[in-house]
């Protein structure tokens, strides 16, 4: 195995990923923006939600609501409760595991007849 190229070493270093024991989409490792988030989505209890944008301030970088969204949609591990995070305006939001009719289904089965927060 050759050493990586500075520049290649560099630019992965910025990236600061960090090793995750949990599957991420088939990786095993995902930067640390991404694991704060799913540190805040883990911890909402059935019967709550959390807005994109409160996820993302909750993980320290309250401009990045769409990335939160990116992350969730490449969220395949069960234990992270991604239908709990919709959108700021109350609608649902995407659901990389079925749909916004499978996450309204799930939101419903927890009992949260309101999205909005």
């Amino acid at each position: 195995m050759q050493p990586q190229k500075p520049a290649r070493k560099a630019a992965a270093n910025l990236r600061g990923s960090c090793s995750n024991d949990n599957n991420y989409g088939g990786r095993t490792s995902v930067s640390h923006f991404a694991a704060r988030v799913r540190a805040v989505v883990s911890q909402i209890q059935k019967g709550e939600t959390m807005t994109y944008k409160q996820v993302a301030a909750a993980a320290g970088s309250p401009n990045a609501a769409r990335a939160v969204g990116t992350v969730m949609s490449k969220n395949f591990d069960p234990s992270i409760p991604c239908h709990r995070v919709v959108r700021s305006d109350g609608t649902l939001g995407g659901y990389n595991r079925g749909g916004s009719n499978k996450k309204s289904e799930l939101l419903v089965q927890e009992k949260i007849n309101s999205y909005s927060i």
